[in-house]
């Protein structure tokens, strides 16, 4: 059983040594803990930090990207090196190391294939009262969206087993914390929760710049995974709403003219035609969306398929069956683009 253990970083030299130094060396029921960091385009010390540190691997940006692409950088190169187990925290020691025994349990245990750390957020006092709210109306969207019970959905402390690692896709470049739970819950995974501790914090989210922006990119964030997993039900309620606007109008336009009155209500007739009209376009366009998705949903089974073949087989408890052989490789950057 391997466990690597991934973080992003964007100028973190000041914070990195902290988080590193936190991390577990060894953990229970698994054979080999490795380190991973992304350097998403620093331009101070962060991949030299690491290097003298001692971690395994580096994915190196010679821009910034975003943590998105970030993250799905490290991922693929964790499955590449045969982690069973990839955990993802953050280089700002955040997130309290130690928990990453509880956070992995449940996939050791066979009972969930990703994990998602739960963090006090009523009780971190560095968060303001509007981010708090902010936090909970976010997670609370995520859950109905998603049809899961993840009380902390923003939280970036989240493990996940080799299968389920392989069948992750994010599509925007903001953030990967609320798509992949929309798309893990819509694919129906297993997916679950457990309450993690927090750190002081050392400095801070540059993932948050204002209230206002962040919650523009998480309702766009939100709404394009949901219109990706369930795109007729989405545009059928539209078109329902365009409709039943414009048969309420043509209704109305009717008894104005069987009362003897409809010459003086010709615009509600346009009206009432043109609703009707949007929302059969609408309805449409759902049946259009619809058969791109499940098209969308067969490309990623292949692309599942493919990276099985490329990464190595799995047992039937998703575990790697051939691992690459990694013993005579020196830590040192892996170019991306």
């Amino acid at each position: 059983m391997k466990l690597i253990i991934q973080i992003p970083c964007y100028n973190e030299a000041e914070t990195l040594e902290i988080a590193l130094n936190a991390l577990p060396r060894q953990i229970d029921g698994v054979d080999e803990i490795e380190y991973l960091i992304i350097n998403d385009g620093s331009s101070d010390d962060t991949e030299k930090v690491a290097l003298e540190w001692g971690v395994n691997y580096i994915v190196h940006f010679k821009r910034n990207l975003g943590l998105a692409r970030g993250f799905l950088a490290g991922i693929d190169l964790a499955l590449r090196h045969g982690a069973d187990i990839i955990v993802n925290t953050d280089a700002d020691n955040q997130y309290c190391a130690d928990d990453i025994v509880k956070l992995i349990r449940p996939i050791l245990d066979r009972k969930a294939d990703i994990v998602i750390g739960e963090r006090p957020i009523a009780e971190i006092e560095e968060f303001s009262w509007i981010k708090k709210k902010l936090q909970r109306l976010g997670s609370f969207v995520v859950r109905v969206a998603s049809r899961t019970d993840i009380p902390d959905a923003p939280s970036g402390f989240r493990a996940y087993s080799r299968k389920a690692a392989m069948r992750v896709n994010v599509h925007n470049e903001y953030t990967y914390t609320l798509e992949t739970i929309v798309q893990a819950g819509r694919n129906k995974m297993a997916i679950t929760s457990v309450p993690v501790n927090t750190n002081p914090e050392l400095r801070k989210s540059r993932l948050m710049n204002s209230i206002f922006s962040y919650i523009k990119k998480s309702i766009l964030t939100i709404l394009r995974a949901v219109l990706m997993y369930k795109p007729l039900q989405i545009f059928t309620l539209l078109g329902a709403v365009a409709m039943a606007g414009g048969v309420a109008i043509g209704i109305r336009f009717l008894i104005f003219f069987f009362q003897g009155n409809g010459g003086g209500h010709t615009q509600s007739l346009i009206l009432a035609a043109m609703l009707i009209i949007i929302g059969s376009q609408t309805f449409v366009t759902g049946l259009q969306a619809d058969i791109i998705s499940a098209n969308r949903k067969l490309l990623e089974d292949i692309q599942y398929r493919v990276k099985k073949l490329e990464f190595g087989l799995l047992d039937p408890d998703g575990h790697a069956v051939t691992q690459r052989d990694d013993s005579d490789r020196q830590p040192g950057p892996d170019e991306y683009e």
